[in-house]
């Protein structure tokens, strides 16, 4: 079974059912123990990092969290699941689960037409290969949501990258967590592929993506 992680940041029947569109069954659920005995986990989320962790803290999710990605159970983060899997957000000073050694910096622009948040759709460029990414090409867009982005301490954590005036890294993963700064789900024929091919990852790097 696959479980989607419930802890009130938003977002969770989009992301159930663009699930069912590639074939994968995937249930919302706040329960820890149930997060242990999942197959596979999709960390989904829109909000602020601060309330994120509390909330994570209250239902005991943030150590299921750490214990199945510890145990190598295959786990796709998204947007605010993503930013909350490394180690510190700037927004609000919170210390974050630590997946990933690393950071999340809020964008500061020279430019005054860019805005905050970075809104829209953008180019993902793959920069490492990835079973989840098998098939997304140069050029392809997703949907992007977010006022903040991720720094991962180590650039081997680092396998796709956008353009907001720099370059940021806009999908990261280590082991068998694999996550991604935009939204799968509202992207339309890519992000289903996406979504596809985590279904059918094992978690490893060598994955059984076909």
């Amino acid at each position: 079974m696959t479980i989607i992680v419930d802890y009130d940041a938003g977002n969770l029947h989009s992301v159930r059912r663009a699930c069912h569109e590639v074939g994968l069954t995937a249930r919302i659920c706040a329960d820890p123990d149930e997060l242990r005995r999942a197959d596979r986990i999709i960390f989904p989320g829109v909000g602020a990092a601060g309330s994120a962790m509390r909330s994570l803290a209250e239902r005991g999710l943030d150590d299921a969290l750490t214990e199945v990605v510890a145990g190598g159970i295959p786990v796709l983060g998204i947007c605010l699941g993503l930013q909350i899997s490394l180690a510190y957000s700037q927004e609000n000073d919170t210390p974050t689960l630590g997946l990933i050694a690393g950071q999340v910096n809020r964008f500061q622009f020279t430019r005054p037409e860019l805005k905050v948040p970075h809104m829209g759709w953008n180019e993902v460029r793959p920069v490492l290969e990835h079973p989840v990414l098998a098939g997304i090409e140069p050029g392809d867009e997703f949907y992007f949501v977010h006022g903040y982005y991720p720094v991962p301490q180590d650039s081997v954590n680092v396998y796709a990258q956008t353009d907001y005036e720099h370059t940021f890294a806009s999908a990261i993963g280590k082991d068998n967590y694999f996550a991604t700064q935009f939204h799968p789900e509202k992207s339309g024929r890519v992000g289903l592929r996406l979504l596809a091919n985590f279904a059918k990852w094992n978690g490893e790097l060598g994955g059984n993506v076909k």
